[in-house]
């Protein structure tokens, strides 16, 4: 079987996930149904094609990056037929557990194979190739295809077929929730009459460290809220943890609460980094404002 990788979906993080392949000596056939996107990517190495069936014949690897599952089994489901016997579909879009669980299920029917490993770190993860990289599948599979799944990141095996996308809703489930309580803290330390630069930097090193605040933070003070991660992205983690939490039978609370946060933000900056949590609330709080830089979105 060829060892040629096929990478589907060139986007925000398929870009930079593509070039480290590709930097890494990797042999990359790239599609997207722009196909300009695509094509971005053959001053570097990548053999672009306009046609699904021709990205996939004969690659060992397939690995897809889409916006959401439905698109994802869209794509699959169109690109089965040209698939090679035993080929390995790795999916690194953040889906639902149970449509993961589909994937896996349609694919073993004709004979494939299929790993989720949804990522996080954002753009700058990808560039730098320290994604988390979240994965679920058989050992073996895991096995062959880490090599890969290492040049762009920290790959992790974490249970069987839907087991990375369920580590990576509780991925988003923490960053989802902490960025609302950083935005809140600001806004409490603005408020109160602190400076909350200053509060920021007073309580880093102690138990409130955190990425979040280290970087979410940072772009809440600078009002940059251009986005990396995408509000109406964060929305639909969002909705995806609470499907999987109904389907364990579980209830998540606090994180009802978030998402109801994000749905309100949705709708007047759904485009702009999920930092703005720092808009909704201060939409909550009239008059009250971290900071007296311009808003920056895109």
């Amino acid at each position: 079987m060829s060892t040629r990788i096929a990478f589907l979906g060139i986007g925000l993080m398929g870009d930079p996930m593509v070039r480290r392949l590709l930097a890494a000596g990797h042999k990359v056939t790239v599609w997207n149904r722009t196909f300009a996107k695509a094509a971005a990517l053959a001053d570097a190495g990548a053999h672009a094609v306009p046609e699904l069936a021709e990205a996939v014949r004969d690659a060992g690897i397939v690995i897809s990056m889409l916006e959401a599952g439905p698109i994802v089994g869209e794509v699959m489901r169109a690109a089965l037929p040209a698939l090679a016997p035993r080929a390995l579909w790795v999916d690194m879009s953040s889906t639902r557990q149970s449509e993961a669980q589909d994937f896996h299920a349609l694919l073993a029917a004709q004979g494939r194979r299929f790993v989720d490993a949804p990522v996080s770190g954002g753009v700058g993860g990808a560039a730098a190739g320290t994604l988390a990289i979240m994965a679920g599948g058989s050992a073996d599979d895991f096995a062959e295809l880490e090599p890969v799944l290492a040049v762009m990141g920290r790959p992790t095996l974490v249970g069987p077929a839907g087991s990375g996308q369920v580590a990576k809703l509780c991925n988003q489930l923490i960053v989802g929730a902490t960025i609302n309580i950083v935005a809140e803290a600001l806004l409490l330390a603005q408020a109160a009459g602190a400076d909350p630069g200053a509060m920021r930097a007073a309580i880093r090193g102690g138990f409130a460290e955190s990425k979040i605040l280290d970087v979410h933070g940072q772009r809440m003070l600078d009002r940059n809220f251009v986005a990396g991660g995408q509000v109406k992205t964060q929305l639909k983690d969002q909705r995806n943890i609470l499907a999987a939490a109904e389907a364990a039978g579980i209830t998540l609370p606090v994180t009802q609460l978030v998402t109801e946060r994000y749905q309100a933000l949705v709708e007047t900056v759904p485009q702009a980094d999920h930092s703005a949590a720092l808009l909704g609330l201060e939409a909550l709080n009239p008059g009250q404002r971290v900071g007296t830089a311009p808003d920056k979105l895109a």
